[in-house]
């Protein structure tokens, strides 16, 4: 029996696009990521760009269990001394919302070239307008 390998050439990349409203974070982007890489495929490779691209909408509606809403922080360091800054949720999502769901499925995908490539298939909007209707992206529920 012959093994199979897929190349480039024959990947169909597809458009989806997700609500947001009253979901979960952690849950979102985990199927987000799941999309991204194109596990869902039964050709799934590795080490190949095999993922669709995935359109999110209404980030801003996005939301956490418990008591995170108050107490999750983002770090991030500048690279001088003392240069810990700190960005509560509640700050975040109020600011920028699209940054609180890309910074979690980048953190999902593979570190490397690869993960770069598949991360810049990703586009997050913060209300219900886009502008990808020429790609004639398809409801994925989750």
């Amino acid at each position: 029996m012959k093994s199979f390998s897929i190349s480039s050439k024959n990947i169909i990349k597809k458009w989806y696009f997700i609500d947001a409203t009253d979901k979960i974070l952690g849950r979102l982007c985990t199927s987000i990521s799941h999309y991204l890489r194109g596990k869902h495929k039964e050709i799934y490779t590795p080490y190949m760009d095999v993922g669709d691209y995935i359109i999110v909408i209404n980030a801003s509606k996005i939301r956490l269990t418990g008591k995170k809403t108050k107490k999750k922080i983002y770090y991030r360091h500048t690279g001088h001394v003392s240069g810990l800054k700190k960005v509560k949720f509640s700050d975040m999502i109020i600011n920028n919302p699209e940054k609180v769901i890309k910074k979690s499925v980048y953190g999902m995908l593979p570190k490397g070239p690869l993960g770069r490539l598949i991360f810049k298939k990703l586009k997050v909007y913060r209300n219900s307008f886009h502008n990808h209707h020429s790609q004639k992206p398809i409801l994925l529920e989750i």
